[in-house]
């Protein structure tokens, strides 16, 4: 009987190595697809400020302008992630001790 305890729990096992596995893509997936959102943002809102009179290149102050508001967008954008994965890691650690 203890051969049927064993066979028995190893498709658990399995199954929580499967879904474990299926888990890790969907995060990939949904991390993907939030850094493609960030640089089509980045780009629309960006390409919007910087370049007034599209053409079939850039001038060197358009070049400027979308460098600078590059950078200062993914500050930004590094800024809010950072405070954001703080807040959200002190109200776990709190939930935790129970003082939530």
């Amino acid at each position: 009987m203890s051969d049927f305890f064993k066979s028995s729990s190893a498709p658990n096992l399995d199954a929580a190595a499967q879904k474990e596995a299926v888990m890790n893509s969907v995060r990939s997936e949904i991390a993907l697809a939030n850094a493609q959102e960030l640089m089509n943002k980045t780009n629309e809102k960006c390409f919007a400020k910087c370049v007034l009179k599209p053409g079939t290149s850039l001038s060197s102050s358009e070049e400027t302008c979308l460098a600078r508001c590059m950078d200062r967008y993914m500050e930004a954008f590094n800024i809010v992630s950072r405070s954001y994965t703080q807040r959200i890691s002190r109200e776990s650690n709190q939930m935790r001790e129970g003082t939530l």
